[in-house]
């Protein structure tokens, strides 16, 4: 599987939730990839919903969103957002601009949740750096 999110701002987002701890490469791509699966699965949800209300552009709403934030408060960028909604769904269907910033929202509270307990799982075993096995474990735990 190509990986569309790059792995820069997955870095950054689990180094704000890593304290002292320091985080592998491996992480981030590890992270990144978790996050384009989540992602897709939720566009799939969200055509879903668009199809049952007779649409064919994925809105906010499709994502359970009501208020959009700005995207410049977001870390992950928007471009690989939209091709990681688009992965999974027909190209017959359109994903407006609140809908990718709702998804890239909802995909960064996502990945700070599983970096916090990453870095919770290096820390228990010991090391001082996060590494893709931590990531692996959470959705062993988890999913």
């Amino acid at each position: 599987m190509n990986v569309e999110l790059p792995f820069a701002p997955v870095d950054t987002v689990i180094r704000r939730n890593s304290d002292e701890l320091r985080v592998s490469a491996d992480a981030a791509e590890e992270l990144a990839r978790r996050i384009q699966l989540h992602g897709a699965s939720l566009a799939e949800t969200a055509a879903q919903q668009a199809e049952a209300d007779g649409r064919k552009t994925l809105m906010a709403e499709d994502f359970d969103v009501e208020t959009v934030i700005d995207d410049d408060e977001l870390t992950l960028p928007i471009a690989p957002v939209d091709r990681i909604a688009r992965l999974d769904i027909d190209d017959r269907y359109r994903v407006s601009m609140d809908a990718r910033i709702a998804l890239a929202d909802i995909l960064e509270d996502f990945a700070d949740n599983v970096a916090r307990a990453a870095a919770i799982l290096a820390r228990h075993a010991d090391r001082r750096t996060i590494i893709d096995d931590d990531i692996e474990t959470y959705f062993a735990l988890f999913e």
